[in-house]
């Protein structure tokens, strides 16, 4: 993980969050072009401007590192929300998920079937 990463993943989920660079840096209590300076490679965040700004985008600090979650917004108030459901709600819900994802997986393997042997 390097300084490139931690510019590209704050500058793609403060896109995803339609929020401007502008907004963004006034919302944490910046001057206009605080965030415009990060994601330009000019500075970066401290770690407690780190935490404000994960905070800032309804995510944890683990959500922000992790490369294979695409949509760590969306994932996170899913959970939040998953949290306050019955657990009858919750099973229907993971059947639901399952489902889905198998039907997913059909398709990628339509799309993309595996090589066949050649004799």
């Amino acid at each position: 993980m390097d300084e490139n990463f931690v510019r590209q993943r704050l500058t793609e989920l403060r896109i995803k969050k339609g929020v401007s660079e502008y907004k963004m840096s006034t919302d944490l209590g910046h001057s206009k072009s605080y965030i415009q300076s990060i994601s330009s490679g000019r500075a970066l965040p401290s770690l407690s401007e780190f935490i404000f700004m994960c905070e800032y985008l309804g995510i944890t600090p683990r959500d922000f590192f992790d490369e294979e979650n695409t949509e760590p917004i969306l994932v996170r108030q899913l959970c939040n929300t998953v949290r306050k459901m019955p657990d009858k709600d919750l099973l229907a819900l993971l059947n639901i998920a399952e489902r889905l994802s198998e039907k997913q997986r059909d398709l990628d393997t339509l799309r993309h079937p595996a090589p066949t042997e050649v004799r």
